[in-house]
């Protein structure tokens, strides 16, 4: 029964309406691209359990949501204060339900050698120039909901960054949802980012929700980072609390490249951060880097694979997380080394605090090599706080609660160090001891 509600998911049967409506409807390829997309939702529907990318990570809520494509005519005057990841100098995009709103973006104030526009814009103007970089959902029932976005994409953010530029401003991509009353809305933003050959940016993405109310995001983003060129990849997942976030990002690393990202999960009803990292270039670094945080019944899902394509090629992982209330966490990290990527180092560790008897958390962590000229490691722990740390501190006076908090927070900044940008690393610091102060000053409340 379970697999036929999966089976019968609402936004499937409404395509055929909205496809004359999404940008590039007249355009061959990507009538094609929508046509396999919604062929692989009708065949497969929603992934359930069964599926093993998805085993940890049940979708029922989702298909039940009764979803109804988000429409343009949303009042939002300015992005939320504070909601958003406080990133200096920062130049905005921002993005609501889906769409470009140039209104609350920085567009004009773009720095030399770097050219951003909307996803619909790009169609309409130039649509040949993105054939080969909108890629298509990969086969079966791992991709549904990458097909689900070739489907329903409808706007998003194309970002060129030229050869050879060294962009000092960061460019933050702020996507904020926007409840509709008496409605479950869903937005399919796809993103297309190209690093040029020696170029050096960074980019950081906001995901904030605005109101009460249920949506989902199902973000796709394919990244290439062209050779010897380095992109900074952060990104903040801050959704509301009845939101379902799905995002994957494809990355696609050439020689002497470096793509280093992290991810702070902290939002949402249920969520999952998919990264499929290609390591195609020799000499190239592949740094996925994350902290997640959940309470009450939350559902914090992060999901990664790194193939190793290349010779002499170096990746790290390293995902900390804490879990409280009910919550549920997963992480899946997957390495792969072909046969001829010889001389590759690999290193993948994954450690959770449970703050509860009653939190979860599910952690695989893979190997699988192909080539015998490798270092590759990888490590997973589940526990609760140290008795012995404990003690230390209330030995020295520091109250119950104090101490539990300086310890979750010590425990987490070792996930914020990976960060190389020191301005990135505090701003995220400071995203996890607002999550920390939040639930000491709730436990005050029900004290009191």
């Amino acid at each position: 029964m379970a697999k036929e509600m999966i089976r019968d998911f609402s936004l499937a049967a409404g395509f055929e309406e909205a496809a004359s409506q999404l940008p590039g409807s007249d355009v061959a390829w990507l009538d094609a691209l929508r046509a396999q997309g919604i062929a692989a939702i009708r065949t497969h529907g929603l992934p359930t359990r069964r599926v093993e990318a998805w085993r940890y990570t049940n979708l029922n809520a989702l298909a039940k949501a009764g979803l109804t494509p988000a429409g343009s005519d949303v009042e939002l005057a300015a992005v939320p204060e504070g909601a958003a990841l406080a990133v200096d100098g920062a130049c905005r995009i921002v993005l609501v339900n889906g769409r470009l709103r140039r209104d609350l973006s920085d567009l004009d104030r773009l720095p030399d050698g770097v050219a951003a526009e909307g996803l619909a814009e790009s169609l309409r103007r130039s649509p040949a120039n993105l054939e080969g970089l909108i890629v298509p959902a990969p086969r079966g029932r791992d991709g549904v909901l990458a097909a689900l976005n070739d489907a329903f994409m409808d706007d998003g953010v194309v970002l060129k960054i030229e050869a050879g530029a060294s962009i000092e401003t960061p460019i933050h991509l702020v996507s904020i949802g926007v409840p509709v009353a008496g409605q479950a809305i869903a937005f399919h933003p796809r993103n297309v980012v190209v690093a040029g050959a020696g170029s050096h940016a960074t980019l950081v993405e906001s995901h904030i929700g605005a109101g009460d109310g249920s949506y989902f995001s199902n973000g796709l983003t394919d990244v290439t980072v062209g050779k010897g060129a380095t992109l900074t990849h952060a990104k903040l997942q801050d959704e509301g609390a009845a939101a379902f976030h799905v995002a994957l990002i494809r990355a696609k690393i050439a020689d002497d490249a470096v793509y280093d990202s992290f991810v702070l999960q902290r939002g949402g009803e249920l969520a999952r951060h998919e990264t499929h990292a290609s390591i195609e270039g020799g000499g190239a670094e592949c740094r996925l880097n994350g902290a997640y945080l959940g309470a009450g019944g939350q559902h914090v899902d992060n999901t990664t694979v790194i193939d190793h394509k290349a010779p002499g090629s170096r990746s790290s992982e390293v995902f900390k997380g804490v879990l409280a209330g009910h919550a549920r966490g997963v992480f899946q990290g997957r390495i792969v080394v072909h046969r001829d990527a010889q001389q590759t180092n690999g290193h993948q560790l994954n450690k959770t605090l449970l703050l509860s008897r009653a939190a979860e958390m599910d952690s695989k962590p893979e190997l699988v090599i192909y080539a015998d000229d490798v270092k590759c490691s990888h490590g997973a722990t589940v526990g609760e706080l140290s008795e012995m740390e404990m003690f230390y501190l209330r030995t020295r006076g520091i109250d119950e609660p104090t101490a539990r908090d300086m310890l979750v927070s010590a425990f987490l900044s070792e996930a914020v160090s990976e960060l190389r940008d020191e301005g990135l690393a505090a701003a995220f610091a400071e995203r996890i001891a607002g999550w920390v102060d939040a639930r000491h000053e709730g436990r005050k409340e029900q004290a009191a």
